[in-house]
């Protein structure tokens, strides 16, 4: 149960599929007694953690990605890479407290927050100033900083091996 949520965040946003992404029920054989009640809270902690970690990524790149998109084309295209990335760190804070909410009261993820991501790219296509490609784009920074994330863990546990 430690990392279910954790193993849920991630995986949702890795998937943009209908298929449900309810928790797993796990044994209990692994607990160890006395320690029963305060696996909720290490696990919450270990999540809000990793929101934060996620959430601080996606700021660093879309940063250095908004900068890179000024130099090399224009502060429009810029300015509409950083609606998408804006878009898509919203997508990540709604993801985020969906999953939050998923201990006891839900058990499935709701679709709405894909709704976000429509309505953005709608007022693009209706708005002659802005530009779908940038935007999608923009939104898409977040899977990136996930790619950061399981790479960054791939490699250390690569080298924990090693030791």
């Amino acid at each position: 149960m430690q990392s279910t949520q954790l193993a849920v965040l991630v995986s949702s946003l890795v998937s943009l599929s209908n298929e449900s992404t309810d928790p797993t029920p796990t044994t209990r054989q692994d607990s160890r007694p006395g320690f029963e009640d305060t696996e909720p809270d290490n696990s919450m902690q270990e999540f809000y953690g990793l929101y934060q970690e996620l959430l601080l990524i996606t700021l660093v790149l879309t940063g250095i990605i908004f900068i890179s998109v000024w130099i090399s084309y224009s502060l429009n295209i810029a300015l509409n890479y950083l609606l998408g990335a804006c878009t898509g760190v919203v997508y990540l804070r709604m993801l985020a407290k969906d999953v939050e909410r998923l201990s006891g009261e839900k058990k499935q993820l709701s679709k709405t927050r894909f709704a976000l991501l429509v309505g953005v790219i709608l007022l693009a296509s209706r708005w002659n100033q802005l530009q779908i490609l940038p935007i999608f784009l923009g939104f898409l920074t977040y899977k990136a900083t996930l790619l950061i994330y399981v790479v960054r863990g791939a490699f250390a546990s690569d080298l924990s091996k090693f030791r």
